[in-house]
C-alpha cells in the first residue's frame, strides 16, 4: 500500500513529538534542574558555601553541554555527506535511536546523594548527542515533504506539534509522577506505581518515562516515512566523502547570504540553546524553585512554544522566515535582559521586599516568551536552511547547519561558566548571552530572504 505524501508529513512531524520530551523533561524542566540541586547539595557538603557551591554545579552543566557541542559539530556535516551519498538516512535514525533509548532509560540513576553525579552528567549528554544527531537526518527530510512555499507551515506545524507533545509529557510527569520537597506530585499525591519520594524515585522516572515515550511515538515515523529513492546510486568512500564536503565548505564562503546566515544563526541558536539548558537551574539557584514550580513554569513556556510556533509558520509561510526570526530574537533579548537584571531581592536597581512574588510573577512571562520565541526561531530558521540547500545533499546541508549550531556550541555556556565563576553571581553569568543575540541579529542583515538555493547550480 502506497505511502500518502499526507501521512509522510504527519509521519515526519512525529520525530518532533517524541523528542520533545528530551528537551522540556530533560535538558529544561526535570532532569536539569534535579541535576542542579543534587549538585550543588553535593558540593555544598564539600565545604563551599551556598553560591560557590549553587556557582560550581551550573559550571558543571555548562562543561557537560560544550563538550557535547563540540563532538556534534566534529560529526555532523561528515554523517550528513556519507548520508547523502549513499541516499539512506532511514539507518543512521534507527542507529542513534538505540543510544538515545538506552541513555534516557539509564538516567534513572541520578540518586540525591550525588554519588555518580559526573556519570550520570556524562550518560545524559550521550543522549543529547544521539537526539541533536538524528535531528540533523530527520530535518533533511524536509526539503521533500513540500514547495519552498509551504515548507515554512510544515516546519512551524512540526515543531509546534512537538511542543504540543512537551506540554502532554510535562503534565503527566508532573501530576503523576514528579514530587516536591514534601514527596507529593502536584495534585498531592504519592507518586504512581509505589516510588519512593525519599530517594526521588518520582523525579528519577523522567529517564525511562523518556525512553518510553519515544519508542512509542516514533513508530508513525517509522511507518510512513522512508527514503527517498536515489537518482546515481554510489557506494560511500571516506575519500570521496571528504572530498564533496571539502567543495561544499569552499562554496560557502563564496555565497553570501548562506555565508551570513550559517555564521548569524549559529550565534543565536548558541544563545537559545544556553538558555533552554540554563533556564531551570536558573530558576533552581536564584529563585529557588522547586520541581512542581518548574514544572508548571515548563508547561507555560511549551503552550506559550507551541502556539507561537505554529502561528511563526503561518507567518513564515506568508512574510518568509527571515521577519519571523528577527522578531524572535528581539524578544530573547528583552527576556535575557530581565533574567540579567533580576533576584530574588532586586529588580535591576529596584529592591524588593521580602518574599515579592514579583520575580516569580516575570520569569512565568519570561517563560512564555523564552517557548514562543524560541520555538519560531527554531522552525524559521529550519525553513530558511532550506531555502540555502543543495536540493540534492540536504542532509549534507543540514550536517552544516548543525556544524554552525554546534561549532560555538560550547561558547555560550563557557562564557556563562566564566562569567558566573568571575562575578560569583549567577544572573550575571546570563550576561554574554545578550551580545550574542545582538551579534546574531546584526549578521541576519546581509542573509537573503529567499536564500540563494539556485546559486548552488551556478
Amino acid at each position: 500500500m502506497a505511502i500518502t505524501q499526507k501521512k509522510r508529513i504527519w509521519g515526519w512531524m512525529a520525530f518532533d513529538w517524541a523528542t520533545q520530551p528530551f528537551y522540556t523533561l530533560g535538558l529544561t524542566f526535570i532532569f536539569g534542574p534535579y541535576f542542579a540541586a543534587v549538585a550543588a547539595e553535593h558540593y555544598l557538603s564539600t565545604g563551599l558555601d551556598a553560591a560557590a557551591a549553587d556557582a560550581q554545579a551550573q559550571s558543571i552543566w555548562g562543561i557537560g553541554q560544550s563538550l557535547s557541542g563540540i563532538l556534534i559539530a566534529l560529526t555532523a556535516p561528515i554523517l550528513g555527506a556519507f548520508a547523502d551519498t549513499s541516499g539512506r538516512k532511514m539507518p543512521w535514525i534507527m542507529f542513534f535511536s538505540i543510544f538515545y533509548v538506552v541513555a534516557s532509560a539509564m538516567l534513572w540513576g541520578l540518586t540525591p546523594d550525588g554519588s555518580n553525579l559526573m556519570w550520570m552528567l556524562f550518560i545524559f549528554y550521550v543522549g543529547f548527542f544521539a537526539a541533536e544527531s538524528e535531528l540533523n537526518f530527520v530535518n533533511a527530510i524536509l526539503p521533500s515533504l513540500g514547495t519552498d512555499k509551504e515548507i515554512g507551515r510544515i516546519s512551524g506545524s512540526g515543531a509546534a506539534f512537538g511542543y504540543w507533545g512537551g506540554v502532554v509529557s510535562l503534565f503527566v510527569m508532573l501530576l503523576l509522577l514528579a514530587e516536591n520537597d514534601a514527596g507529593v506530585t502536584l495534585l498531592g499525591n504519592a507518586p504512581l506505581f509505589g516510588l519512593d519520594p525519599e530517594l526521588r524515585e518520582g523525579t528519577r522516572s523522567v529517564g525511562p518515562f523518556i525512553a518510553i515515550w519515544y519508542v512509542i511515538f516514533m513508530i508513525p515515523f517509522f511507518l510512513w516515512v522512508r527514503d527517498a529513492p536515489q537518482k546515481k546510486a554510489e557506494t560511500p568512500t571516506m575519500r570521496a566523502i571528504l572530498t564533496n564536503l571539502n567543495l561544499t565548505l569552499v562554496s560557502v564562503f563564496k555565497r553570501k547570504s548562506l555565508f551570513n546566515f550559517l555564521v548569524g544563526s549559529m550565534i543565536y541558536r548558541d544563545a537559545l540553546n544556553a538558555l533552554y539548558a540554563f533556564g531551570g537551574v536558573y530558576a533552581a539557584l536564584v529563585l529557588d524553585w522547586q520541581t512542581i514550580e518548574i514544572g508548571v513554569f515548563g508547561i507555560i513556556a511549551a503552550i506559550a512554544a507551541a502556539v507561537a510556533t505554529w502561528i511563526g509558520g503561518l507567518c513564515d509561510e506568508k512574510y518568509g522566515p527571515k521577519p519571523v526570526i528577527t522578531v524572535s530574537v528581539l524578544i530573547l533579548i528583552v527576556v535575557c535582559t530581565f533574567i540579567v537584571g533580576m533576584s530574588r531581592d532586586h529588580l535591576f536597581i529596584f529592591p524588593l521586599e521580602v518574599g515579592s512574588k514579583l520575580p516569580d510573577i516575570i520569569f512565568y512571562f519570561c517563560g512564555a516568551a523564552i517557548g514562543g520565541a524560541g520555538g519560531a526561531l527554531y522552525a524559521s530558521s529550519r525553513s530558511l536552511m532550506v531555502r540555502h540547500a543543495h536540493p540534492d545533499r540536504p542532509t549534507e546541508a543540514f550536517g552544516l547547519f548543525a556544524l554552525t549550531g554546534k561549532a560555538t556550541a560550547f561558547l555560550a555556556p563557557m562564557l556563562i561558566t566564566l562569567f558566573t565563576y568571575m562575578s560569583g553571581n549567577t544572573q550575571l553569568g546570563f550576561l554574554p548571552v545578550i551580545f550574542l543575540f545582538l551579534i546574531g541579529l546584526v549578521m541576519l542583515r546581509w542573509v537573503n530572504k529567499d536564500g540563494d538555493r539556485a546559486e548552488w547550480s551556478a
